[in-house]
């Protein structure tokens, strides 16, 4: 009984922060409407339509885990931080898995317009 407890309130607290990290201050969708958009959630996922324009600059967010499929052909260049860049691209279709960060405040440098389906875990 006494282990069952701790666990409990590891669990419940657990629940409590995903949670908020879908509803707080710098949730994409509440901070770059422009960019993302809620598509589905329940109580387990929450899955956000992301598209990216050449030259848009999103405004920092937070995103955890989840993984994103690329709904077309999308390259960017990447800023190495030692004044290179490098492209990524994925195909359509693709699937990438993405640890949770916060992001955001650069203006991007997409090839072509990126539309993404991205399912944050809970």
């Amino acid at each position: 009984m006494r282990l069952r407890l701790p666990l409990l309130v590891v669990l419940v607290l657990l629940s409590f922060t995903a949670g908020v990290a879908a509803t707080s201050a710098l949730d994409p969708v509440r901070v770059a409407p422009h960019i993302y958009e809620l598509a589905f959630e329940n109580d387990r996922v929450r899955v956000l339509k992301k598209t990216i324009r050449n030259g848009e600059t999103p405004p920092i967010h937070s995103h955890p885990d989840r993984v994103t499929v690329y709904l077309n052909p999308c390259a960017w260049l990447i800023d190495n931080g030692d004044g290179s860049e490098r492209m990524e691209s994925y195909k359509f279709g693709e699937p990438a898995w993405s640890t949770a960060t916060t992001h955001g405040g650069e203006t991007a440098s997409v090839i072509q317009q990126c539309s993404v389906i991205e399912v944050e875990l809970k």
